[in-house]
């Protein structure tokens, strides 16, 4: 199929010589998922069983995490950012996270203490909507830059948080090269969902705020009566969320962990080139990446990320636009009585994903190779909802693009 690339990791199955997940066990999990409801207005996000398109596709079951429900921002990014403030704030007060809530810094006494603290990040939208809630929250100052090509609205939302917001004529990556050496010369501190050497604390740490999500999806899976899924497709940008979630599959469950696939725009393949390489050192996806999933337009993956999915992860998938067009549409037009989901590009690319490979031939050998088949239980993420409006109501409204069938 054109434009389609996977590339299965073998080493994905090997028990020798992995990359520790240490930082990514139980009891990290719990503390993030702790400090997260410390916060008014906290509530798991809904996890939807989407059962008459499971037995459309033909597979056992269907669940989606639907973070667009999010303390109310459309996204899961919060849980990352927010958390990596909180631990930052924590070690700024020589406290334990365990000690630590949300109404406690928010508190006159501690936030005389603290002084008046700037945080910084790039930013496809999301992430840096996180990091200028939190920073709004807690009573501190938010400088937020996005790339190139940035939708209006998503930065009208971070502004709408108090914080400076602004678009660059630059990509991703060179923005977020930006933001470091600004927050460096302005003293801000610098909130960023990548590593680099010298730079990989608060990193990790956002990485553990995502894991809460991960926590809420397990427990509802097994008020369900399921201990956990067969199979789970995540989206990636720098690779965070992927490392965050494969981190904690496979510190609970080892070997028996679900199968994972790790899916990415085919504009911006940086960990499917990196998997392709098979020397597991990285590759770089340069220019403007100007795939319509914007948050998972990046071009350099997360070192931290990256030596876990690389260790842990049974298939790299490169696709193009229209398979998270079509997901749109399914999760927002679903059979039966199944319930609506509304999903942005990038939260929606795992069900467009899920769908392709479950009903098109030319993906059989894909499908075979992760057993995906009529036992299957499938866990995605919505990492967003509708976060620009006008897109989505081109995409599932007016059909722009169409799928592959269709443009031959």
């Amino acid at each position: 199929m054109e434009g389609w690339k996977w590339k299965h990791n073998e080493r994905a199955r090997e028990e020798e010589n992995k990359g520790s997940v240490g930082a990514f066990s139980v009891q990290e999990a719990k503390k993030a998922a702790d400090f997260h409801k410390s916060f008014a207005g906290y509530e798991a996000t809904p996890l939807r069983g989407l059962h008459n398109l499971a037995k459309h596709i033909g597979v056992a079951g269907v669940y989606v995490k639907d973070e667009s429900y999010r303390f109310g921002l459309n996204a899961f990014k919060v849980l990352g950012g927010s958390y990596a403030i909180g631990r930052y704030l924590a070690d700024r007060l020589g406290m334990d996270m365990k000690d630590l809530s949300f109404d406690l810094l928010k508190s006159p006494a501690v936030k005389e203490k603290l002084g008046e603290i700037t945080f910084a990040s790039a930013t496809d939208g999301n992430h840096g909507r996180g990091v200028a809630w939190a920073a709004q929250q807690l009573g501190q100052k938010a400088v937020i830059y996005m790339p190139k090509g940035s939708a209006q609205i998503r930065l009208d939302n971070i502004k709408a948080t108090g914080a400076e917001a602004y678009i660059t004529e630059l990509n991703y990556d060179d923005t977020v090269r930006f933001v470091k050496e600004s927050a460096k010369e302005k003293g801000w501190v610098l909130v960023q969902d990548t590593a680099w050497e010298g730079y990989t604390e608060i990193p990790t740490w956002i990485m553990q705020g995502y894991m809460t999500m991960v926590s809420e999806s397990l427990q509802q899976l097994k008020e369900q009566g399921i201990e956990k899924p067969t199979h789970v497709f995540i989206q990636v940008g720098v690779g965070s969320i992927a490392g965050s979630i494969q981190g904690l599959f496979a510190s609970l469950f080892g070997e028996s962990r679900p199968i994972t696939a790790i899916v990415e725009p085919d504009k911006a393949d940086c960990h499917y080139l990196s998997a392709a390489a098979g020397d597991g050192k990285t590759r770089h996806v340069t220019g403007r990446m100007d795939t319509i999933m914007a948050g998972l337009a990046c071009g350099e993956p997360n070192p931290i990320s990256w030596a876990i999915l690389n260790d842990y992860s049974d298939m790299f998938i490169s696709c193009p636009d229209y398979v998270a067009a079509r997901g749109m549409r399914v999760l927002g037009n679903p059979p039966g009585d199944d319930p609506r989901v509304v999903s942005g590009e990038s939260g929606a690319v795992t069900t467009g994903i899920l769908d392709f490979l479950l009903n098109d031939q030319n993906l059989g050998e894909a499908r075979e190779i992760i057993h995906l088949n009529d036992r299957s239980i499938i866990l995605v993420f919505n990492t967003e909802g509708d976060t620009d409006p006008e897109n989505y109501r081109k995409i599932v409204w007016d059909g722009t693009y169409p799928n592959y069938k269709e443009m031959e």
